[in-house]
């Protein structure tokens, strides 16, 4: 339990350390953040494909598995659909940021439910070293994630102190969620493996719907590929330290 609640806690947590550089830079270049986008989009893929569903099919089997992925693509886009999504490319009307505050918080806190679920799923699965690396990968894509979000508060003329307490904030309910997930599964084994496709699930519709296309549509496709190779390779890597 103590080492769910470090590993959900370092992840949730990530958000705030990739809000950090607004301490010192202000803007991010869109091909830094391209790129950037695209190495996590890389290690989510990884993470899922060569962590979650094979664990998934040892824990439950293959319905497991095919249920489980459904039902996270599809929790994933419902949440999508109905509730406000940060763009700050193509959302200027959330420019006046003490008026919106309140919306936007809310909808990344239940943006960040799915993911901390996927962790603590991840910890209560047999393989232990399932855990850690699905911390990295939830991690990893949320230094850029925490890092857009207060760049984009910043620009809406929030304080610094501003965009890392709701960096914070956001990583705290990810946590909250991970431990929600982590008891839910140990007090039911035999939804260990639906969960971790769930988590699977979800991870590969943020990729594609998200991440990708976010990742390309700039004019930086080239350096944005080899990003996501090497985010892909960066998690192999991790899987054999761990494995």
């Amino acid at each position: 339990m103590e080492t769910a609640l470090l590993g959900s806690f370092l992840s949730a947590m990530a958000t705030v350390l990739g809000a950090v550089p607004i301490l010192f830079v202000r803007r991010l270049s869109e091909r830094w953040k391209d790129i950037l986008v695209a190495f996590t989009a890389g290690i989510m893929v990884s993470a899922s494909t060569f962590g979650l569903m094979p664990q998934a099919i040892n824990e439950s089997g293959i319905i497991a598995l095919t249920l489980g992925l459904i039902t996270g693509v599809l929790m994933l886009d419902l949440i999508e659909k109905n509730i406000p999504h940060i763009d700050v490319e193509n959302k200027p009307g959330f420019a006046n940021m003490d008026s919106k505050a309140l919306l936007v918080m809310i909808a990344l806190f239940i943006h960040n439910i799915p993911e901390g679920l996927s962790t603590g799923f991840s910890y209560a699965s047999e393989e232990s070293s399932l855990g850690p690396m699905v911390a990295i990968a939830i991690g990893a894509q949320n230094m850029p994630e925490g890092l857009i979000l207060a760049v984009f508060m910043m620009n809406s003329k929030s304080t610094r102190g501003k965009a890392l307490g709701v960096a914070a904030l956001t990583g705290l309910m990810e946590m909250i969620s991970a431990v929600i997930g982590y008891f839910a599964a140990s007090s039911l084994e035999h939804a260990v493996g639906y969960g971790l496709a769930f988590a699977a699930g979800a991870m590969l519709f943020i990729v594609y719907k998200e991440l990708i296309p976010e990742s390309h549509g700039h004019g930086y496709e080239r350096p944005s590929t080899y990003s996501f190779i090497f985010g892909l390779l960066a998690m192999v890597y991790i899987t054999q330290f761990f494995g």
